[in-house]
């Protein structure tokens, strides 16, 4: 006897078009506002990026690296972010002591920070000539 319904495909994921993309967007808001909320980390790279942003468009520099600079902190959000997921996967499994686990977040701590100096070289690389002539 055969189903009707493949039984390896996921129940969730049955929305298409329209519908997918609106619960898509719903989802992805929910994900900001709860990192917002729970996450310190986040809010602190969201403050650097509402400060920063408007600075990087003020700069006497070219559209490109207005972008570039905007660019590498957004970065540094979506990599929070993905370590907030990894952390939230690790703690939803066990909140024992597992060396694992431990290897799993310090993973994702060492790509944020990855990302911050990323960040700050392209900051550094792009508004050093702008206080060396000034």
């Amino acid at each position: 006897m055969t189903t009707p319904y493949n039984i390896n495909q996921n129940p969730h994921k049955g929305n298409r078009g329209l519908t997918r993309a609106w619960y898509a967007a719903k989802n992805s808001w929910c994900g900001f506002v709860y990192a917002f909320k729970e996450e310190s980390a986040f809010r602190q790279e969201l403050t650097l990026l509402i400060v920063l942003s408007p600075v990087a468009l003020l700069l006497p520099i070219n559209p490109l690296e207005k972008c570039v600079l905007i660019s590498s902190l957004v970065m540094v959000l979506v990599v929070e972010l993905l370590n907030s997921s990894v952390e939230a996967a690790i703690d939803r499994i066990s909140f024992d002591h597992h060396d694992l686990s431990k290897r799993a977040k310090d993973f994702g701590s060492a790509a944020v920070m990855l990302s911050l100096l990323i960040a700050t070289a392209f900051w550094a690389t792009i508004c050093a000539p702008l206080v060396i002539n000034s």
